[in-house]
């Protein structure tokens, strides 16, 4: 039985299990199988990959994205330019990394875009997925800058957010967790009074379907959309690593 996975903590709003069982039998896939793995700290990682013989990928999710690198023994190019990693492909013991989020965030944000030309972006976070998000917007040519709650050169703190700051970044993107299943009703703190049918809000929750955050904008008029297709479509591109020769 060839073994696939995620890890990361928590794993309660996590989709791809189901994703991938599903994807499993609608193709006909045999002798596959996908776990969960919420495993509380990354130096688990090697006792985890040490209890599965015939683990033979791995997806990572929050807080891992990056902390996991230290475990691989290989990195593809592009992650190692991100800094982040969210599939690991795993051929005779060897982990490699990949990033699979800059691949299905740039095709779902050009489709919530469209047409727009948008002049400046907003990260909110720093993390894995931020990274990630940040590498796809230096490719499409929009300025950006990352929102954190500490203060660090060259980036805003939420409570710099003004209604000047706001208006002048008509594209945010929140990579935080905020929002997720179960915790619902947590979303960033931005100033949504300043929000307009000018802005586009990308969120990378998926779960539930509209987020606090997309709420929020959807009601300022904003020009919203959630992490799902991202979500399927990194998925098929770990799905195209693992199972290429």
């Amino acid at each position: 039985m060839n073994q696939y996975g995620l890890i990361g903590y928590p794993l309660t709003h996590s989709f791809s299990k189901k994703y991938f069982s599903d994807k499993f039998e609608a193709e006909g896939i045999e002798n596959h199988d996908y776990h969960l793995f919420p495993i509380e700290r990354i130096d688990d990682l090697p006792h985890l990959l040490s209890s599965f013989d015939n683990l033979k990928g791995l997806n990572v999710t929050i807080p891992y994205k990056e902390y996991v690198l230290d475990f691989l023994d290989e990195i593809d190019e592009s992650a190692a330019d991100i800094g982040a990693v969210n599939t690991i492909k795993i051929v005779d013991g060897k982990l490699k990394g990949y990033n699979t989020d800059v691949y299905g965030f740039e095709i779902a944000l050009l489709n919530l875009l469209g047409d727009a030309k948008i002049d400046n972006a907003l990260i909110l976070g720093t993390g894995g997925a931020a990274k990630a998000c940040a590498y796809v917007l230096g490719r499409l040519d929009i300025p950006f800058k990352y929102v954190s709650r500490t203060k660090k050169p060259d980036q805003f703190t939420y409570e710099e957010l003004s209604k000047e700051v706001i208006e002048n970044h008509h594209l945010i993107i929140n990579t935080t967790p905020l929002g997720t299943y179960p915790k619902v009703e947590t979303y960033p703190n931005i100033p949504y009074n300043n929000l307009s049918p000018e802005h586009y809000l990308y969120d990378l929750v998926y779960n539930p379907e509209e987020p606090e955050f997309l709420r929020r904008g959807k009601a300022q008029g904003a020009s919203i959309k959630n992490g799902l297709e991202m979500l399927h479509l990194q998925a098929e591109k770990a799905w195209e690593i693992w199972s290429t020769p």
